[in-house]
């Protein structure tokens, strides 16, 4: 039986490849007038700043074997760099951040302390502004324009976002009670939490007792999630898994802090460099990836199959 996926152009992986030995010699390369960012490479100890994307929600993809896996889509709208802050702390310690905005907005909607903040920086008004830590190194020029390039298929990102408000909910959707017995004496109370509290001593509820409440509407970070594709052409990052928060919000993706930051600085303290980054990862975009860096890639970006064999291969 001739499989579907087998006629699927298998050039994925050379992409991928391209991609990286070309970011490789990006970040050690001169940079061009357009880009107005200096010339640096990224290190282990490097901390980059991350992105502020809009979730469009979620589709299916289907890897070099025909394996199905779901990925969230999500879309970087006019992403620009405000502002670079640099401050000292009581104990003395320097905290370097970069101020990024995101999704235009109309003028005559904004603030006008926020008007001038923007005016300042060079860019349009925007809806929403964020803060990411970044080593001092890692300072991006105000007014540039970041790219979806700026995650490389094959690593991890953590996304942050606001959860889906599920409004005032019982202990049995909220925490996972299994309820009370549907018979033998138990009358309208079947999805009741039972008792809370204990006998005269202590007389009182314990704090952070279970119990129904709002459900939802916080702030979750999803962490370790995979890049799969990048189109440059739409700003579009393919990440494998679901995302908090419900279709069109706001999200901030940076790199992952365990897969990629402490693993990278562990690796390198241990002398595994082969290990630093992922694997078929030369390098990132350091300090960030940028619309001119884009253009110099293809438009759309897949990652290899972490798969050695096809799940459908007959086991022996």
């Amino acid at each position: 039986m001739l499989r579907l996926w087998a006629l699927r152009p298998q050039a994925s992986i050379a992409r991928v490849r391209l991609l990286h030995a070309t970011v490789a010699n990006s970040a050690t390369a001169a940079p061009t007038p357009s880009d107005g960012i200096e010339s640096s490479k990224w290190t282990p100890k490097s901390i980059r700043t991350g992105l502020i994307a809009r979730k469009r929600g979620m589709t299916a993809m289907w890897d070099e074997h025909g394996a199905r896996y779901p990925v969230t889509v999500l879309q970087l709208e006019n992403c620009q760099v405000t502002a670079n802050v640099k401050t000292v702390r009581k104990d003395g310690s320097e905290y370097h951040a970069v101020q990024v905005a995101a999704s235009d907005r109309p003028e005559k909607t904004t603030t006008k302390s926020m008007l001038g903040h923007f005016k300042k920086a060079g860019v349009a008004s925007k809806y929403i502004v964020k803060e990411f830590p970044v080593t001092p190194d890692a300072h991006v020029p105000v007014g540039t324009t970041l790219s979806a390039i700026h995650f490389v298929p094959g690593q991890y990102v953590d996304v942050v976002s606001k959860s889906i408000g599920k409004g005032y909910q019982g202990t049995m959707k909220r925490w996972n009670f299994k309820g009370l017995r549907a018979s033998h004496g138990v009358s309208v109370s079947h999805r009741s939490a039972g008792a809370i509290g204990a006998h005269q001593d202590p007389g009182r509820v314990w704090p952070g007792k279970k119990m129904a409440g709002r459900m939802g509407g916080v702030r979750r970070t999803t962490q370790n999630l995979a890049v799969m594709r990048v189109d440059t052409s739409l700003d579009l990052i393919f990440v494998r898994g679901c995302v908090p928060g419900v279709d069109d919000a706001q999200v901030m993706v940076r790199d992952a802090k365990k897969k990629i930051t402490a693993s990278a600085q562990i690796n390198y303290a241990r002398g595994n460099f082969d290990k630093v980054l992922p694997r078929n990862l030369v390098t990132l975009p350091f300090p960030a990836g940028t619309k001119e860096l884009a253009k110099s890639l293809p438009p759309i970006i897949a990652c290899p199959s972490t798969r050695v064999t096809s799940p459908f291969t007959p086991r022996e």
